[in-house]
């Protein structure tokens, strides 16, 4: 399952980061790494980011990024 279909106000582990390049790094940046604890808060309803708390911080994900953030059960 990735981040774009996991269930809001549930907790997660991330299994993994797909894509390359600028994008994937940009996310391993802001602490999107494996075996990261996340917590779904949310959805933006017009636009279809994923609002997560990660570490301490809220975060606002397209959802294109979101797509490639692996989940898995904590």
């Amino acid at each position: 399952m990735t981040l774009l279909d996991a269930a809001p106000q549930t907790h997660y582990v991330i299994r993994s980061i797909a894509g390359e390049g600028f994008a994937r790094r940009r996310l391993l940046d802001m602490g999107f790494v494996k075996k990261s604890r996340i917590f779904v808060a949310g959805r933006a309803p017009f636009c279809g980011a994923v609002l997560v708390s990660l570490r301490g911080s809220l975060i606002a994900l397209r959802a294109d990024a979101a797509a490639t953030i692996e989940l898995g059960a904590v």
